[in-house]
């Protein structure tokens, strides 16, 4: 990884970056072979865009002051406005973490996360995690997230490297999700 990466907080100058970084992969932009490296499947509105930087829930990556990463995160009345977030938040009371009793308060909606290619399997995701996760962990003690069984990179990533645990799995239109989730007290080692 090179000493030009930069970490911030979102900012409004950055929301073309961002989108740039979304459209190259989302999911219904790649082709199968593409997908088999990684994806993101919530596209994200400037307007939406707007409302997680007013929220400083939006952590960017850059190097030489280019977004090559970003993760976002937000609370679950956030996220409610897309079907697949009330799903996963329905089954909340059947899961369990630790000593947490999860409810929509005391968790946060972590991702999507996106890196760009060139930047991938070079340890870019520790860093950038533990950004966010010291910003987060000053609102919510307990972060949630789903990744696409098909997404093979994202689960390894999430659950080697970053030591997310998962907790429980769910099918929505026609896909099979994993139901992850991370103690925002404990710092990636």
């Amino acid at each position: 990884m090179t000493e030009s990466i930069q970490f911030e907080t979102g900012k409004m100058s950055d929301i073309d970056g961002v989108l740039a970084l979304q459209e190259l992969y989302l999911v219904a932009n790649l082709s199968e072979e593409e997908k088999a490296f990684g994806f993101v499947t919530t596209p994200f509105t400037i307007q939406q865009l707007t409302e997680v930087i007013n929220e400083k829930d939006l952590f960017i990556a850059k190097d030489n002051n280019k977004i090559i990463a970003y993760i976002f995160a937000g609370s679950w009345d956030f996220f409610k406005q897309w079907p697949i977030f009330n799903h996963m938040s329905s089954l909340f009371s059947d899961l369990t973490f630790l000593d947490f009793e999860i409810t929509t308060t005391n968790s946060f909606q972590y991702g999507p996360i996106c890196i760009h290619k060139e930047y991938r399997g070079k340890g870019l995701i520790t860093p950038l995690f533990e950004f966010m996760r010291t910003h987060m962990v000053q609102k919510y003690p307990l972060s949630l997230t789903f990744i696409n069984k098909t997404n093979i990179p994202s689960a390894k990533a999430h659950t080697e490297k970053l030591k997310w645990t998962i907790i429980g799995e769910f099918q929505f239109n026609n896909n099979e999700y994993f139901i992850l989730a991370y103690d925002m007290n404990q710092a990636v080692s």
